[in-house]
């Protein structure tokens, strides 16, 4: 605990937890990345891309994810209320057994225990962890801010508290299950209804832990790293409420042309089309802070992760919501389109937005000034250019892919099998590896950097 009262070890706790998980986790999606173009690298069933896949995307989605996510809400919860954390050995507690779950999930991962649904794979004793850890944050979430000497509610703190009500409701509904063995359970829903619950939480859990949290880093690191006052609190406040209203209608849009009756698909689209705005709202509120002073995007070397992180944030939610029009749909959906998507969210918004949020947050909690900004500079480079080449090759690879998938001969026949498809997009899948990889020596930097940073003395007052 710092001498001001707050309890920064758990922050650091969970900074690092999330670069260890990054790293293992992008480790993983190289691996997987090369057995696209080269499937003998599927040694053994442990290493095969149907289990490497889910150990990949919950090791970043929950490992990096969720530990960015408590490191950086645990910092801004006491900064922002003026209030040490309600509860610090129980934060320390969430802290450890955190780390245990990720483990624990990965290695069930690996053995194959798999629920089979998306973003909800972990199997019953696991998702049990889940929700205690979740608990355990909540309490010292609401436990602090209860405390508080700040009465004023800035906006990240709205945006902290809709996160952790909200992936508590996904998750528990979601995951309801009957066991049968201790290794294996079966959901309460079946056949459409299943479709519908599961992809009600699989976008919205993607939406409040890759955007909610995600916002609330950067309502409070940009003001803090420019020396700005947010452009619009009132703008904020406004795209705050809209964008929760609208989030939790629109997880349908995965199910278009499905048997999911076709109401549902409608009110998902519509409510898809209408978050547009108050997810620009944001984007707005971010480039209007800086008028005036864009100098900063040369000067400030923090300004160009928040600035270039939020412009990929409005890129991503305009592609999101028009790819849940039907005609788009049915071309894009389950070509790598898609995954260009997600990765442009992913490593671009996501991880630009927690690595100047922990450059901005480790040299504070630490004493110690940044080990090198020319690093930082390298990492920001390196990971801006590696996945600009990743997602642009999946969206050409994925347009490739739907046009064969729809290619007929003057018979009606298809002109092309599916074969014909996988095998054309393989020079695609190699230049996504390279990319990865340049990607991948961006992250080793940052991680590079703040180990460094923590290990220098601290500057004398």
């Amino acid at each position: 605990m710092s001498e001001t009262g707050y309890e920064y070890r758990v922050v650091r706790g969970f900074a690092f937890s999330a670069l260890f998980w990054l790293i293992i986790g992008l480790t993983v999606g190289l691996w997987i990345a090369f057995e696209m173009f080269n499937p003998a690298l599927n040694l053994t069933p442990w290493l095969s891309f149907g289990r490497l896949r889910v150990v990949h995307t919950n090791g970043l989605g929950l490992g990096f994810g969720l530990a960015g996510i408590f490191a950086t809400s645990y910092y801004i919860l006491q900064r922002l209320t003026r209030t040490p954390l309600a509860f610090p050995k129980l934060a320390l507690a969430h802290l450890y057994l955190f780390n245990t779950a990720i483990a624990l999930a990965a290695l069930s991962l690996f053995m194959g225990m798999n629920t089979t649904k998306e973003y909800a794979e972990l199997e019953w004793p696991l998702d049990v962890g889940v929700v205690i850890l979740w608990v355990m944050y909540a309490i010292n979430v609401f436990g602090t801010l209860i405390r508080r000497r700040e009465k004023q509610m800035y906006i990240s703190l709205w945006y902290i508290i809709a996160m952790t009500v909200t992936i508590a409701v996904l998750y528990i509904v979601n995951n309801l299950a009957i066991p049968v063995t201790l290794f294996k359970s079966y959901s309460i829903y079946a056949g459409a209804n299943d479709a519908n619950v599961e992809w009600w939480y699989g976008h919205n859990i993607v939406g409040f832990i890759f955007t909610v949290p995600v916002l609330a880093m950067f309502y409070y690191f940009l003001p803090k790293a420019t020396g700005l006052p947010i452009y619009s609190h009132r703008l904020s406040i406004i795209s705050f409420w809209a964008l929760i209203f609208a989030y939790l209608w629109t997880g349908a849009h995965h199910l278009m042309l499905t048997p999911l009756p076709e109401w549902i698909q409608t009110v998902a689209i519509a409510f898809s089309i209408f978050l547009i705005a108050p997810s620009w709202g944001s984007v707005v509120n971010g480039y209007y802070t800086l008028q005036g002073n864009w100098d900063q995007m040369r000067s400030n070397y923090l300004v160009k992760f928040f600035i270039i992180g939020i412009t990929f944030y409005g890129l991503q939610t305009l592609q999101g919501p028009l790819q849940g029009l039907r005609t788009l749909n049915a071309f894009f959906h389950y070509t790598d389109w898609v995954v260009g998507h997600v990765h442009m969210g992913t490593m671009g918004w996501v991880a630009m937005v927690i690595s100047a949020s922990f450059y901005y947050m480790i040299p504070r909690i630490t004493g110690n000034d940044l080990h090198s900004i020319k690093l930082a500079n390298v990492h920001f480079w390196l990971i801006l250019g590696g996945q600009l080449i990743w997602t642009i090759t999946m969206w050409i690879g994925g347009i490739q892919q739907g046009a064969m998938w729809k290619a007929t001969n003057p018979d009606g026949s298809l002109m092309y099998n599916f074969l014909d498809s996988v095998t054309s997009l393989y020079p695609y899948y190699r230049l996504r590896f390279a990319a990865g990889v340049v990607y991948f020596i961006g992250i080793l930097i940052f991680a590079w950097n703040l180990i460094m940073t923590v290990r220098k003395k601290p500057v004398e007052a």
